[in-house]
């Protein structure tokens, strides 16, 4: 099959396209045609090494979590899914080799989940990760719940939008932060926009007084720091950039495949509670360009790859 993959850590230039071996389906697996994959800022962080202390790389790697595309073969134990059925994933398992830049990816079940009907393959690809990050935050982590103030640090890029989407489903109030250009969208997302950058603790406190229930730190730095005193008794913090959120008694979230969730989440994208925007698409053999755009972060929605 036709893949991207690299021999040793690095950044874009140490992608490589061409041919690597057909995956093997195990027992709970199945084989997907792969139609698209999104493009994820862990993917690049990965690829230069930088989650070496938690996952072996077996060399050559083929990058990639998030994958929309069609069974072609269901494993011996994999009733759950047919041949023929569209499905989306987050595969990502314990060490880094098999991933979605690829004509095909064998994934276990428990990463998958059917895809929405009425996204386009491009959308669906974009939804696993970064609606799955969103997810377990707000309803896990924080425990989001009807009538409270969430505030969404960086809620325009694509954790971000989702968060948005997810906690005005649940009933809460949103404050986001993003720059002036996004302001609009955020707007048109239901969330109330604040410019982040110096004084953002006073223009959050004008909008909420005495303090947010919630604060989703999807940025690190001031983000993160300034969070804590924003908060209302009772206020809860987690963050999925900075695990010294731990310090300050709140919850660090690395999202985890989990099929039961991925379909409430694709069962809220069928029925229109979320939408995923795609800011650009290339096809496979320009995957380190996707990369490249990726890295530079400032596109609002999904670089999305797709696999003819």
């Amino acid at each position: 099959m036709k893949a991207i993959s690299y021999r040793s850590y690095g950044g874009p230039e140490v992608l490589e396209y061409g041919e690597r071996p057909d995956p093997k389906v195990g027992p709970d697996s199945v084989l997907i045609k792969v139609k698209a994959a999104a493009v994820n800022p862990v993917d690049w962080k990965a690829q230069a090494g930088y989650l070496d202390a938690a996952l072996d790389a077996v060399f050559p790697v083929i990058p990639g979590w998030d994958v929309s595309g069609v069974v072609v073969q269901p494993g011996a134990d994999a009733a759950e899914f047919a041949v023929g059925d569209e499905v989306i994933g987050y595969v990502r398992e314990d060490f880094l080799s098999r991933g979605t830049f690829a004509e095909y990816v064998a994934a276990p079940v428990r990463t998958l989940a059917r895809k929405p009907a009425n996204l386009t393959f491009e959308q669906a690809a974009g939804l696993p990760l970064a609606g799955l990050t969103a997810y377990q935050s707000l309803v896990k982590a924080l425990k989001v719940g009807q009538g409270e103030t969430v505030l969404v640090h960086a809620a325009a890029g694509g954790v971000g939008s989702m968060a948005v989407q997810i906690a005005k489903h649940l009933g809460a109030r949103v404050i986001g932060t993003a720059s002036e250009r996004n302001h609009d969208y955020l707007r048109g997302l239901g969330a109330e926009p604040v410019v982040y950058g110096e004084g953002l603790a006073d223009r959050v406190r004008a909008l909420a007084p005495s303090g947010v229930d919630a604060a989703l730190d999807l940025a690190g730095g001031e983000a993160l720091t300034v969070s804590p005193a924003l908060l209302a008794e009772g206020g809860r913090i987690a963050s999925i950039a900075d695990p010294a959120v731990l310090g300050l008694g709140g919850r660090y979230v690395f999202v985890r495949p989990d099929a039961a969730d991925l379909t409430a989440l694709a069962e809220l994208a069928e029925s229109g509670v979320l939408t995923v925007e795609v800011a650009e698409v290339f096809p496979l053999e320009k995957t380190a360009d996707a990369q490249r755009l990726n890295a530079a972060g400032h596109t609002r929605g999904k670089i999305v790859v797709t696999v003819d």
